[in-house]
């Protein structure tokens, strides 16, 4: 019997969108791509490029640069990253302008073997119609996990944002009725009463481009939150397939000679047998000078072992020579995922961006969650009601948007730190930790699932 020919190596394309948050785990994606046999082509922009081929340097994974718009108003040139912007006022007229990429995108396209298919991320909405043309199935990656797309459709689609007059006052989410929210774990332009805004403009846009595309790639995994993603492949379309985590497709690296001041200092506490609560909050959250302040009084006053990743703000020498022997600074791009996986690192105080999260996660750390925006206050409800992975930050009156006094947060740290609610949940994060790397192995639900959306896709084209 004459054997059947094996289908050639897939050509994929992936298109992160210009952000750490995005990129990172799109690059960690294209090595599990590659691991499976596929050629892997990204593109990005000039400016973003030395960062992604820094990083994909022990791969033969192709990057094609596509010139980001000139003069875009508000934009200063030369930033084609949004970690890069001075306030967060410019995401949406930097976000609109990537359509004018298209012609670029597509000119490139036209050069590639037959494509199997993209991967783009959801901010890129314009790529549906590029995949369209060229007859390209194109799949979705957000960073979002299935609990927050589930709940915040489900919302959504009951219009509770705007029948809901107080911000805080909470209402039961109709399919998942356990989880008790309020306004303020939403954010504009879904919170405006009658949405108009350029900013709602382009998330429909974005939304209904997903709606055309074949897939969502959600970094999570099937054991994290079942029921949410049953609910949603059952309820809606496109399909979600959990591949993560992601981060765990990163090779271990060897140490980087000289090692990094921060990772020196981290040494010495360990060897002094010292614990360290890692601070930080994204390249995206503004804090205000206010909250700042109350930041570093409840640091201070807490007396833990700390290790802050500080954005945008002016040195407090002060403040730093207070705290120099147990606590640290820092201001410069660090490797989160090698700090929390260092062996001194025993909590997490984060903004819950779902990249943090799932690192902490499979690091084994618990998170103390303080959510600023976006999907955040999300993930924090997931983390600490859902898997009990973490705790939360005290509020002011107790909204979620609330301001944060420094003695609820010297409370809150000590109590992860320390406490009996800290040893619950470290525990607990050691169980889901140990299941995030099962996911991923050979035979593990992540695994399978990557493989069968490439079959599926492949084997179609």
């Amino acid at each position: 019997m004459a054997s059947v020919p094996s289908l050639p190596s897939p050509q994929i394309v992936l298109f992160p969108f210009m952000s750490k948050g995005h990129t990172i785990p799109v690059l960690h994606l294209s090595r599990l791509l590659l691991h499976r046999g596929a050629t892997v082509t990204v593109f990005t922009t000039p400016a973003n490029r030395p960062f992604i081929s820094n990083y994909l340097s022990d791969t033969d994974i192709s990057i094609i640069d596509l010139p980001y718009p000139e003069n875009v108003d508000g934009i200063p040139p030369g930033i084609e990253s949004t970690d890069k912007h001075p306030s967060m006022s410019l995401f949406v007229p930097f976000a609109s302008a990537t359509e004018l990429m298209q012609p670029h995108f597509e000119e490139a396209l036209k050069t590639l073997p037959r494509v199997a298919f993209m991967i783009t991320d959801g901010f890129l909405g314009w790529t549906v119609d590029s995949a369209t043309k060229f007859n390209i199935p194109r799949l979705v990656f957000y960073g979002m996990n299935n609990f927050a797309m589930a709940v915040s459709r489900d919302v959504s689609e009951s219009q509770l944002l705007q029948k809901t007059e107080s911000d805080t006052e909470s209402f039961a989410v109709p399919h998942f009725p356990w989880i008790k929210l309020t306004r303020n774990d939403f954010s504009p332009p879904f919170t405006d009463r009658e949405p108009s805004s350029p900013h709602f403009e382009w998330v429909m846009q974005a939304a209904i481009a997903t709606t055309k595309s074949h897939g969502l790639v959600v970094n999570s995994f099937y054991e994290l939150e079942p029921l949410y993603l049953d609910y949603w492949n059952r309820e809606f379309r496109p399909k979600a397939w959990c591949v993560g985590p992601l981060c765990l497709s990163d090779p271990v690296r060897p140490p980087i000679k000289p090692m990094s001041k921060w990772m020196q200092w981290l040494d010495q506490k360990l060897a002094q047998g010292s614990s360290v609560l890692f601070v930080a909050f994204g390249s995206q959250v503004e804090i205000s000078e206010a909250q700042f302040e109350e930041i570093k009084i409840g640091l201070e006053k807490s007396g833990v072992n700390f290790l802050w990743v500080v954005r945008m703000k002016e040195p407090d020498e002060a403040f730093e020579e207070r705290v120099k022997d147990r606590g640290m600074v820092v201001r410069e791009w660090v490797d989160q995922r090698g700090i929390l996986e260092h062996k001194a690192v025993k909590g997490f105080l984060s903004h819950c961006g779902w990249n943090s999260v799932i690192e902490s996660i499979c690091a084994k750390v618990p998170i103390l969650a303080w959510p600023f925006m976006a999907e955040q206050p999300l993930n924090a409800r997931m983390v600490v009601e859902e898997i009990k992975v973490g705790l939360r930050v005290e509020t002011c009156a107790g909204s979620v948007r609330g301001f944060v006094k420094w003695e609820g947060l010297e409370k809150m740290v000590k109590e992860l730190m320390e406490g009996e609610m800290g040893k619950v949940v470290r525990r607990r994060v050691d169980e889901v930790g140990e299941t995030a790397v099962k996911a991923v192995e050979e035979g593990g639900s992540s695994w399978c699932t990557l493989n069968e959306l490439i079959d599926e896709l492949h084997a179609g084209n």
